[in-house]
Formats: structure tokens, C-alpha cells, sequence
């Protein structure tokens, strides 16, 4: 299973990032869509959506919070990332807008960056989750050129 990992768009989605996502086998958005308009435009692009509300979203019906399981593994998704850990196997969180990928205990801790707005050095990003079979989970954090 192939997903791509969108976070923090601000209102922005490049038409490259559009385009590649588009090929996922699912598409997880990590909040701040900032606008309902957002939603709706990540929804048309045909995968399979799954995504949680940030702290610049306003009238966005969608959970502060998700736990999905693919392939045998549990995924957290939020947008801030939580002072204490709640047991799943991944927390996917943005927020930051830098890109993370660190364990912490039994949880992988795993951000994409921001596709949208530019933050503390970091180039605007997103990224690809594997999962294989076997639960094997690989990522990849893919830079955005403007």
C-alpha cells in the first residue's frame, strides 16, 4: 500500500503535488487546510482520503484526531504532536512544518513538512508511506521545488 502524506497546505496545493498524489493508494492530510475549499480539492483527487483538523481550521468537518491500522500497524494521525505518546505504532503529526522521522519508545514519530508554507529552513515537502504485506513501513520525505 502506497500513501501519501500531505500536511499543513495553507491553501495550497502545487499542481506537482496534486499530480503525484494522485497515485497514491490512500491520501492522509495532517490539518491545516485553512480552508474548507481545501478539503474539498484534496477529496477530488480521487484516492481514498483520511485526514485530521489543525489549529488554522475553522467550519472543517473533520476529527482532531484518527487511528487507522494498515497492514498489522496502528497510525495516529494529529495535527499537533502530543506531549505523551498513546501507544500506536506511528504518530503522524504536522504542525512544524519541518519533516520529521524519529522513534521515541515503541512509536515512530513521522511528519511530512509542509506542502504549503516554508518553515524554519525547511523546504516545503511531503512524503510517501509504504507498507508492505508483512507490515515493513518504509517513508520518504520528497522536497517540493517552486
Amino acid at each position: 500500500m502506497r500513501i501519501a502524506v500531505i500536511a499543513d497546505t495553507h491553501g495550497h496545493l502545487p499542481q506537482q503535488v496534486a499530480e503525484a498524489i494522485r497515485a497514491a493508494d490512500e491520501i492522509w492530510h495532517l490539518g491545516d487546510f485553512t480552508d474548507p475549499l481545501m478539503v474539498a480539492a484534496v477529496r477530488r483527487l480521487g484516492p481514498p482520503f483520511h485526514g485530521v483538523v489543525g489549529n488554522c481550521d475553522y467550519d472543517i468537518d473533520l476529527p482532531e484526531k484518527l487511528l487507522l491500522e494498515r497492514g498489522g500497524r496502528s497510525f495516529l494521525l494529529i495535527h499537533i504532536p502530543p506531549l505523551r505518546l498513546e501507544g500506536a505504532d506511528f504518530l503522524l503529526h504536522g504542525h512544524t512544518h519541518v519533516p520529521r522521522d524519529e522513534q521515541i519508545g515503541i512509536t515512530r514519530v513521522l511528519n511530512p513538512g509542509t506542502v504549503g508554507k516554508p518553515n524554519h529552513g525547511a523546504p516545503c515537502s511531503y512524503a510517501w508511506l509504504e507498507i508492505d504485506e508483512s507490515g515493513r513501513v518504509d517513508w520518504r520525505v520528497v522536497p517540493v521545488t517552486r
